[in-house]
């Protein structure tokens, strides 16, 4: 694809949420300009494009790509809009970064790789967590073969805003209730974080084989109900799985560990060494055991060297013309499994990936 040296335009689509951070990142890059917001609320529209000096406001994508100023899309809606909204603006030629999960199922997510494909443009997923230096550092150890063979890996992603008030009362909020309600297009923890964890683990280990995986909903209010929200989604999930290379691991996340507000953590071990991320520790470095160390249970901490976030990723390679992480098609390979621990839980049994 042609490299472009003019400014990068974006238009954010959707306004809520994550919504402020994209554009504040984007901001911070030079050379590129965030031109145009949409939502249908249009008093929160009015309030996100004031708070963030941007000039041209939507209620549509329709009207959107008719006005035609922009060269880029960020996604920032809800779920079950991301493959729809994603394909519209890959047919009309502009460059896609899209928020996890990338659809609401692998088929969608595969129709979206399909359409990026024949577009020809940059399409990229939102795994903020490649923004961390220490998860692609580790990746690097794990290639080089520092570790051996992978024999175990431990994962997950803990987060407390159930049980507690870390991020505000959930109850009296539309932006944490439609996250528990499969009605408004959530599914549940599993896509919201577990997306993010399952990327976070095979990023350095590698493809998943097989998984068994078990779903739970808890009871949160009469009648399991909040005004229109009916709170059926997972809160949390439990996955163990086997690596195409061998090892076992397990995969948990959820919402109902208190005093944990956001932590991941990942612990790989090979023939050779021991390798651990722990994001209340640190992001920016990590722990291993090798060599000499090994034998002595001894665990050294390094530092890495910062990496570029995703948006600067992004805005580079519509610049460059050159696709960088995660593509579209990453994204696919997350949701299928996904969708296989979601087939896991309902058969009760282990399911191939």
């Amino acid at each position: 694809m042609p490299a472009k040296k003019s400014p990068v335009r974006i238009a954010i689509i959707g306004t809520g949420g994550m919504a402020g951070n994209h554009a504040k990142r984007f901001h911070d890059i030079p050379g590129c300009q965030v031109v145009a917001a949409v939502d249908i609320n249009r008093q929160r529209l009015e309030a996100f494009a004031a708070e963030h000096h941007i000039p041209a406001l939507f209620d549509s994508i329709d009207a959107l790509l008719a006005w035609n100023q922009f060269d880029a899309v960020s996604i920032v809606t809800p779920d079950a809009f991301h493959a729809t909204q994603s394909i519209q603006c890959l047919k009309a030629g502009k460059h896609v970064l899209c928020e996890k999960p990338l659809a609401l199922n692998h088929a969608d997510a595969l129709k979206m790789v399909t359409v990026a494909r024949k577009a020809g443009v940059i399409n990229m997923v939102n795994f903020s967590y490649r923004d961390w230096p220490a998860i692609q550092a580790v990746a690097k150890v794990v290639a080089s073969g520092r570790l051996g063979e992978l024999r175990h890996v431990e994962a997950s992603y803990l987060q407390s805003w159930l049980p507690s008030k870390i991020w505000g009362d959930w109850r009296t909020t539309s932006a944490w209730l439609w996250r528990l309600s499969t009605r408004h297009g959530s599914r549940g923890v599993l896509g919201d974080v577990g997306v993010h964890i399952v990327d976070f683990v095979t990023f350095p280990t590698g493809p998943i084989k097989s998984v068994y995986g078990k779903l739970k909903t808890f009871a949160k209010a009469k009648d399991n109900r909040i005004g229109e929200y009916v709170l059926d989604a997972n809160d949390s999930a439990v996955m163990t799985v086997e690596f195409a290379n061998g090892a076992l691991g397990t995969i948990h996340t959820t919402r109902w560990s208190g005093g944990h507000a956001n932590r991941l953590f990942l612990k790989i071990s090979g023939t050779l060494g021991s390798v651990e991320i722990d994001s209340e520790r640190s992001t920016s470095s990590y722990k291993i055991s090798v060599g000499p160390d090994l034998d002595k249970a001894v665990w050294k901490e390094v530092a890495c060297k910062p990496t570029p976030n995703n948006y600067a990723r992004f805005v580079k390679s519509i610049r460059t013309g050159k696709q960088d992480q995660s593509d579209f098609a990453r994204g696919a390979e997350v949701q299928k499994i996904l969708d296989a621990v979601i087939t896991s839980d309902a058969k009760g049994k282990p399911v191939q990936v």
